[in-house]
């Protein structure tokens, strides 16, 4: 297998899916000439052209709606966000639209749509543009939310998305670019909503996703050097969410701790915790803790911004809470 970025598994993903299906193209903000706001589509102009790597004005809503048009009409988009913060100029188009059509119309048509965009903070963007909104996309039925942690589910979801006949928000973090991993060689999907055990352990379960994923497994490596062996579950998709992995990890462990980047109020950790309890209560030694994001707007100073984002420390101390 291959160990490449998660950059090169996104782009990868995208070529390999272009070069089969001659109705997929892209769509987005400099994707074409520059290729890309991160470098994802660099050559995709000069191989494929200017009527499958579209180059549009700064406005998403524009993007979306054209996008949502050409789903309906054959072609399978893959439209571009530089950030997901911007998506909120689209949010009518995203959830009025695209997450209803299906359902309004009695599945008479079906809306083959991607909206690739890149969330998370940690690159002193500011507040407007380093924020993590994940769990509001995912609150809407017929809109399915894609978040990997690495690269190989990165490649093998997006693949999955492309393919799909429903509109799928996916998620890229803002830092996980040049994560390094191993990707399985040849034509391989990852189904969308399924989650997976990233790390066997016995002690306490941590139900994670995206780059807390990177922390986590961080994290339980310092743990493991005390005797603490965690196991640790990666989401991958919060709409349709896999709740089995993580009912049957806190069965084995019967404690856990959910860790987000995301705001704790009304986030993905809330709509976990109550399914643990609704699901497992019977079967949990300790309250369960969440770990995220302190509750402000995220600062621009460097200093700052890492003291409101979630770290190594706070989950290790979080887990030895719930030992």
């Amino acid at each position: 297998m291959a160990k490449i970025t998660m950059r090169q598994a996104i782009s990868q993903a995208l070529w390999e899916e272009m070069e089969r299906d001659p109705n997929v193209f892209i769509l987005g903000e400099e994707v074409g000439v520059w290729g890309g706001t991160y470098a994802v589509t660099k050559g995709f102009y000069d191989h494929f052209g200017p009527e499958r790597v579209k180059d549009t004005p700064i406005a998403e809503a524009a993007i979306i709606g054209a996008a949502i048009g050409a789903a309906l009409t054959g072609t399978r988009p893959v439209a571009e966000l530089m950030t997901i913060n911007f998506a909120f100029s689209a949010m009518d188009h995203i959830v009025n639209e695209a997450a209803k059509l299906h359902y309004m119309f009695n599945g008479q048509m079906v809306l083959p749509l991607v909206i690739r965009t890149v969330g998370g903070g940690g690159r002193q963007l500011g507040a407007t543009h380093s924020q993590t909104p994940d769990a509001i996309f995912a609150h809407f039925p017929g809109l399915k939310v894609v978040a990997p942690g690495t690269p190989a589910d990165a490649k093998g979801l997006l693949k999955a998305a492309i393919r799909s006949n429903d509109p799928i928000m996916f998620i890229e973090h803002a830092t996980l670019y040049q994560t390094r991993g191993e990707i399985p060689d040849g034509d391989y999907l990852v189904p969308i909503g399924t989650s997976k055990v990233q790390r066997e352990g016995k002690h306490v379960t941590v139900v994670t996703y995206s780059k807390m994923l990177e922390l986590s497994m961080k994290a339980a490596d310092l743990l493991a050097k005390e005797g603490i062996e965690v196991e640790i579950v990666d989401l991958r998709s919060l709409r349709p969410l896999d709740m089995g992995p993580v009912i049957e990890s806190i069965k084995k462990t019967n404690r856990g701790i959910i860790v987000e980047e995301g705001w704790k109020s009304f986030g993905v950790g809330s709509e976990i915790m109550s399914r643990i309890y609704e699901e497992a209560f019977d079967y949990i030694d300790a309250p369960i803790k969440r770990v995220a994001q302190k509750e402000v707007p995220l600062p621009y100073n460097s200093t700052l911004e890492q003291m409101a984002l979630p770290q190594i420390e706070d989950i290790v101390s979080a887990i030895k809470e719930v030992m």
